[in-house]
């Protein structure tokens, strides 16, 4: 299956993504041309090789009128003054004006702002919409581009509480994030991938200051847009992940996991504007992998060390712990410190549920500390049918994916039906089989 694979351990940004997959595609030439050419006034569209950390990659730079544009959110509401997710809000009682912020830069010229503001004004969602729906390319990049605002303009009108036909876009900064998106949604049509797998994406901590304030790390929009999406921290200080970067990757992205295992054909590199101690890129890997060769799920597993506790209160613990619905839940003998032979709890769950059992495991142990580890998990997917045999009614359990077929009577019922006909378990379990394979 043709993959592309996006490890963002530096984030994402709208012209970053552009940038790695532009690297990607064997005419870049031919693209630029087609940016060039989408009827957006006063755009260029360039690329260039730069150096990050000893690394050579693509850097993308968007001119408006000559100008390299810093698009940033700017939103006029209520009576006070602020920046806000890269935006810088204003003050207004009849109108809230957006234009977004891209890569990874807050800082503006309030004189440029002043001057770019009365320039050019502003343009509603619609005015926009209307605007991609003129350029030059596919219907498909289109309304993969318009998906992509919505995203976005969904998020901002969660984030300030105005409906999404009240936002409006700086016109400048939004010709600038229109070039991204559309770059982005052409080059997926370009290459083609059957399975676009995201890493893990590192947004960057702390705060980033910007003209009229400091703003938390990720930035609101940003973090509404990657909701159920696994992102981290990491150790960079300063914003890693744009709106921009975050709602293309949603829109693309078919599953979130590390690497699967395939045979890269192409490796390419997107820059990002600003250097730190990492290179800051996104890279991109294109090549082949097996159909269902990655990951279904996140899980995590909890653990600590028993020296102290009774057999009868381990097992309370592990039925507390099955009954909060943890996947599964067991014990692995282990040497503590002093010689004392002890017991590893260990507990596996959802990320979602894993602060949830580890309060269980501290409420109904003696540990003081629980150890939390988070995996990928390959898993069959599971149907589960009734058969009518002989001792009854059993219910049976069909497992498949990756090429496999597993097939299995749920014990329960077998243990049942064996004790109520005073026959062995493993009669009733093979007669159940039997009837199985005749009835498929």
């Amino acid at each position: 299956m043709r993959t592309l694979y996006l490890e963002c351990n530096m984030g994402a940004a709208g012209d970053m993504l552009m940038a790695a997959l532009l690297e990607l595609y064997p005419h870049p030439d031919q693209f630029l041309q087609t940016m060039n050419s989408l009827g957006i006034p006063g755009v260029s569209v360039k690329r260039s090789i730069v150096d990050k950390c000893g690394i050579k990659g693509t850097s993308i730079l968007v001119e408006i009128y000559g100008v390299e544009e810093e698009s940033g959110l700017i939103s006029r509401a209520n009576d006070n003054q602020h920046e806000y997710d890269g935006l810088n809000i204003h003050t207004d009682h009849h109108e809230h004006e957006f234009c977004y912020e891209h890569a990874h830069d807050h800082t503006h010229s309030s004189d440029y702002e002043h001057e770019h503001y009365h320039d050019h004004g502003f343009s509603t969602m619609k005015k926009i919409t209307e605007l991609i729906k003129e350029l030059s390319v596919s219907n498909s990049v289109k309304s993969h581009a318009l998906a992509v605002y919505e995203l976005i303009a969904s998020a901002e009108s969660h984030v300030h509480g105005v409906p999404m036909s009240d936002i409006h876009f700086h016109e400048v900064g939004t010709l600038d994030a229109v070039v991204d998106i559309i770059g982005v949604c052409v080059l997926m049509e370009l290459l083609t991938p059957e399975q676009i797998i995201v890493s893990p994406i590192c947004v960057g901590n702390g705060q980033v200051r910007t003209s009229h304030g400091v703003l938390p790390v990720p930035a609101p929009a940003t973090a509404y847009i990657l909701q159920g999406i696994p992102i981290y921290s990491g150790s960079i200080q300063g914003e890693l992940c744009t709106p921009t970067g975050a709602a293309l990757i949603r829109h693309f992205a078919s599953s979130f996991s590390n690497m699967p295992v395939m045979q890269v054909n192409a490796v390419a590199y997107g820059m990002g504007k600003k250097n730190f101690k990492a290179a800051n890129c996104v890279r991109a890997f294109l090549g082949d992998c097996t159909a269902n060769s990655t990951p279904d799920e996140q899980v995590a597993e909890l653990s600590c060390n028993l020296d102290d506790m009774t057999p009868e209160a381990i097992g309370f613990t592990m039925q507390i712990l099955l009954d909060a619905c943890a996947r599964d839940v067991f014990i692995i003998p282990i040497q503590m410190k002093k010689n004392r032979p002890a017991q590893m709890l260990v507990c596996l769950c959802s990320l979602e549920r894993a602060s949830e059992m580890a309060v269980l495991m501290l409420k109904h142990t003696s540990t003081i500390g629980v150890r939390q580890s988070n995996f990928s998990r390959y898993v069959l997917e599971s149907d589960i049918t009734s058969k009518n045999t002989p001792f009854g009614d059993i219910r049976i359990k069909t497992s498949t994916g990756y090429g496999l077929v597993k097939i299995k009577p749920e014990y329960d019922d077998v243990e049942h039906c064996a004790k109520e006909h005073n026959v062995s378990f493993e009669t009733v379990y093979q007669a159940t089989l039997l009837i199985n394979r005749k009835k498929d």
